[in-house]
């Protein structure tokens, strides 16, 4: 058989789907099954079924109220039901005549004249049409992309390509797994004997192959990747070993804290990291206040000892913000000034900063997006570091990577193409490779966000992992309580008097539908009515729109004191550190998810004094939302939170799959397959030093046609 010619209009609709080659369309698995197989009795049928009937129209008309609607009325000599069509094509009115024969699937419901179908699947037959052999799948797709089509489609990439599988027969065997060509053909033309449920939750043999096969080319796909990170070259920013060069032992000593145990160890992971000739590529994981600044702040004096640049970048101004001024005040009396860089600078600030950091002036660069703009050039990076990684988009990470590649060569010598075999011996020797630039930067990731240990181990692979599992001493753990709305009064008479106390108290404003027009003007109503409730209180406001200048003054009037309390909305959830703000209220929090209420909760409890956080919820709640407002009112681990966030939202939410473009799975889910995680990470090393070719061909199956910028 030949492959099925495609029309230019229907490959850039296949596009839309991922789908950007032939073997794409294998893989290309059903949402759903309708069963076509046989024929119900209309007789027979019941509400809330999805069934097939055939039988003649024996009325057919178009009403006018509540809104136009073609309303026909099938019969098959034992029962009858009722067809009806919202929106409907003259063609249709022609198909659903009164006199022709209908076979008619869908879910019947009672309707206000009996049982009816709403917008079924109809189509015209006669006695001797014959019933489908095997289910119908039902594909996700996309507009203009009929059902049919599809299936055409896929039915000829199932008989004109190879479907041979790719894992050695040993490994089939070990795990209990059939063939991968056994598992596609069912999956697309299942028997009418098949559990249907089985195929739809996914529980079926041959969906346990697809899900294996899925999470084993992810594995597989990290440890190359991880792999090949240790063949690019990278600078050696080793320890400094002269006493009055130790930039990092100099900070630790002026500090007037002392540093936790897993403090010390991340820090003595990452220095290790940076003495290496190739790109360290770390993520850093830490609860909320588990304070991984400082080991930040350490990693860039590692980099400013070795005379390379450092770039710290964050999602928003407030978190840039807060770094550039506790960098500042713990840097500076060493002589190093930081600069701020981010977009609401004038042109004029803005220019010089460029300037300064283009010319090497500056060892240390902070601030928002606006770092890795294109005008912006550095002398010699050597580590960027990006908090909050997952709130960034997987360009703006690269861009900031392919800084350090854009800096100027470190002995402004020529770049050579090729010098294997001596550079084989160099790096085997510990030297640094002749011929290569050594100026990709390597990177120090942070989220304050904790990942469950399946989601590491699923989707940070190829990443080193270090944990700060401990919060300093001296930190009280937070109170949190619920109090429905109707309560508002007395939540309002303790912000009162916490505030007259002498603490101060945020008090954070609803997200509405995503929309920021609307939060702000929330933000704002409630911030002039909380003024008028409180004449004797000097009350703030801060949110995403204000202009920089006026959010800088805001926050430093509250940290300062001079402002008792401040109304904000979620722009606060991460990087605002306030010791003496020790009571938050969390307005409409049931419209919050879990990591953001953990996060804002995180901003109390940073000082001495004990702190509450109030959750002001509205009834009615959601099953959803009681789960979250449960979980949070229990729990104050942010990794246990996290694990139950995963569980309630799937990864994609939890990793920010929107904002980072993370391949997130499509088949598998790490959570109710965490045994097939486990197996397909130990298959994954077996693969890649047993069986090398099956690993290759796997991979080109599953990954060959994606944009993979899992690994950034």
């Amino acid at each position: 058989m030949q492959p099925t010619k495609i029309s230019p209009a229907t490959l850039a609709k296949l596009a839309k789907l991922g789908i950007h080659h032939r073997s794409d369309l294998l893989l290309h698995l059903p949402l759903r099954y309708e069963d076509e197989t046989h024929l119900a009795p209309i007789a027979a049928v019941q509400p809330g079924e999805t069934v097939q009937v055939q039988g003649n129209i024996t009325h057919s008309e178009i009403a006018f109220r509540p809104r136009r609607t073609l309303v026909c009325r099938l019969e098959d000599g034992g029962g009858e039901l009722y067809l009806r069509f919202l929106n409907f094509y003259p063609s249709q009115q022609k198909q659903l005549a009164v006199g022709k024969q209908i076979r008619a699937i869908g879910e019947v419901r009672m309707g206000h004249y009996g049982l009816e179908m709403v917008h079924p699947k109809c189509r015209a037959v006669d006695n001797d049409t014959p019933l489908q052999q095997s289910l119908t799948p039902v594909y996700p797709t996309t507009a203009g992309l009929a059902q049919p089509l599809l299936r055409k489609l896929i039915t000829n990439a199932l008989e004109t390509l190879p479907l041979s599988d790719t894992l050695p027969d040993a490994l089939l065997k070990r795990l209990k797994l059939v063939g991968f060509a056994a598992s596609i053909q069912l999956l697309h033309n299942p028997t009418p004997d098949m559990a249907a449920r089985a195929l739809e939750e996914r529980s079926h043999a041959a969906w346990r192959r697809i899900k294996f096969d899925e999470l084993l080319a992810q594995q597989l796909s990290m440890r190359v990747h991880h792999r090949e990170r240790s063949k690019r070259v990278a600078p050696i920013l080793a320890p400094t070993l002269e006493p009055h060069q130790q930039l990092t032992a100099r900070l630790i000593k002026a500090l007037p804290f002392v540093l936790t145990k897993a403090q010390q160890r991340t820090f003595a992971e990452i220095s290790r990291d940076l003495a290496q000739p190739h790109p360290m590529q770390r993520l850093l994981l830490g609860d909320v206040g588990s304070g991984k600044t400082i080991v930040a702040a350490l990693a860039a004096l590692q980099a400013i000892e070795n005379g390379y640049q450092v770039a710290l970048m964050a999602p928003t101004e407030i978190l840039a913000e807060q770094h550039y001024l506790k960098l500042r005040d713990w840097l500076e009396p060493l002589g190093i000034v930081p600069v701020w860089l981010s977009g609401s600078l004038k042109k004029k600030d803005k220019q010089l900063t460029a300037e300064q950091i283009a010319s090497g002036e500056t060892l240390l660069a902070i601030g928002t997006h606006a770092l890795f703009q294109q005008q912006i050039e550095f002398h010699k990076l050597g580590l960027a570091i990006v908090d909050e990684q997952h709130k960034f988009g997987v360009q703006q990470r690269l861009a900031l990577r392919r800084k350090g590649a854009a800096s100027k060569s470190v002995r402004g010598e020529p770049v050579e193409p090729h010098l294997p075999q001596a550079n084989a011996l160099r790096q085997a020797q510990g030297e640094r490779p002749e011929g290569f630039n050594s100026n990709e930067p390597h990177q120090l990731m942070m989220s304050a966000t904790p990942i469950p240990r399946t989601l590491a181990m699923s989707y940070y692979a190829d990443l080193d992992v270090s944990v700060i599992d401990e919060v300093p001493p001296g930190r009280t753990p937070v109170i949190t309580k619920l109090v429905s709305d109707e309560r508002r009064d007395e939540v309002i008479a303790r912000v009162r008097s916490a505030c007259m106390a002498g603490q101060q108290a945020y008090w954070v404003c609803p997200l509405i539908d995503e929309s920021e027009a609307l939060q702000l003007q929330t933000a704002i109503e409630t911030y002039e009515k909380l003024r008028a409730e409180f004449p004797e209180l000097k009350v703030g406001l801060v949110h995403g729109k204000l202009d920089n200048a006026e959010k800088v003054r805001v926050m430093a009037a509250f940290k300062a004191g001079e402002l008792q309390l401040l109304v904000a909305t979620t722009v606060i959830e991460v990087g605002v550190d306030v010791p003496n703000a020790s009571l938050m209220v969390i307005d409409h929090a049931e419209r919050m998810g879990l990591a953001q209420l953990h996060q804002l909760r995180g901003r109390v409890g940073r000082g001495a004094a004990q702190s509450l956080c109030i959750l002001l919820y509205q009834q009615p709640l959601s099953e959803l939302a009681r789960a979250r407002l449960k979980i949070i009112f229990e729990s104050t681990d942010g990794f246990a939170i996290a694990q139950h966030d995963l569980q309630l939202r799937g990864p994609g939410e939890l990793l920010g799959a929107r904002q980072s473009g993370v391949a997130m799975l499509r088949f598998a889910d790490i959570s109710a397959d965490e045994g097939l995680l486990n197996h397909a990470r130990k298959a994954a090393d077996e693969l890649l030093r047993d069986f090398p070719e099956a690993a290759r061909a796997h991979l080109h199956r599953w990954m060959a046609n994606k944009h993979d910028y899992l690994h950034v």
